[in-house]
């Protein structure tokens, strides 16, 4: 199993491409490389710069030192929308099993069962309930509900759904659709993209009830696909005109 469709807090099933075993042992490799990077770094200082007797003299010091590299995943994934360096390089990420940015609190238990998933055995835990499991989890993942996806998009937006709306003669619609946020847009496209793959256009309709509640309007079009291009036809248009 290479994708994972996951149903979304509207009951939109959107699809992602998982990321390979592959993938999480080179970004794994790729973060290691920069906490060596740092510990080098650290030793050049210590024995060419300030001396090794520093860290003697003040032993607190060794603490704060190797809290980074301690904290490095915790720290990245929760501030880098679930990626670490490694990751970003290798075009993976971490998600919610929800479809949402994982919470504080799912980072934290994915972070603290790295002692199971790297430090027993080697990191062989880790490595066997990756290759196992078809939502390609290892153990932090299955208790924090969480797996790891491609950035990358399956489809293409511009290159199948998107037609980008006239500079002149255009008159929009849904002037609402300016409250609506990124992640908004973006979910409408993803609902297009799915309905143009399964044929399912009670996914469109959802979608529409859900804009429609938020906006406080009512779709001036007979059918709910026709009403979503229109919502983002109409934020093209405004957005472009800023």
């Amino acid at each position: 199993m290479n994708t994972i469709t996951i149903t979304t807090s509207q009951n939109v099933e959107l699809d992602y491409d998982l990321g390979s075993l592959g993938d999480r042992i080179l970004g794994h490799i790729l973060d290691w490389l920069v906490i060596a990077a740092y510990a080098i770094i650290l030793i050049v200082i210590f024995n060419f710069g300030i001396g090794g007797n520093f860290l003697g003299d003040n032993p607190w010091l060794v603490v704060v030192l190797v809290m980074p590299p301690v904290f490095y995943d915790l720290v990245c994934e929760t501030l880098l929308n679930g990626q670490s360096v490694g990751k970003m390089i290798m075009g993976i990420k971490v998600i919610s099993l929800n479809g949402e940015q994982p919470a504080f609190s799912q980072y934290l238990i994915r972070w603290l069962f790295r002692l199971v998933d790297f430090s027993i055995m080697g990191g062989l835990i880790a490595l066997i309930t990756v290759a196992v499991n078809e939502r390609k989890q290892r153990v932090g993942d299955l208790v924090a509900g969480t797996t790891v996806v491609k950035t990358k998009p399956r489809t293409h937006f511009n290159d199948t759904l998107y037609v980008p709306t006239p500079a002149t003669e255009y008159k929009v619609i849904y002037p609402e659709v300016m409250t609506l946020k990124d992640g908004d847009i973006q979910l409408i496209k993803e609902v297009l993209i799915a309905v143009s793959r399964s044929g399912n256009t009670l996914l469109a309709v959802q979608a529409q009830q859900k804009i429609e509640q938020v906006l406080k309007i009512r779709s001036q079009h007979s059918e709910a696909i026709f009403f979503l291009q229109a919502v983002l036809a109409d934020y093209n248009y405004l957005t472009s005109q800023m």
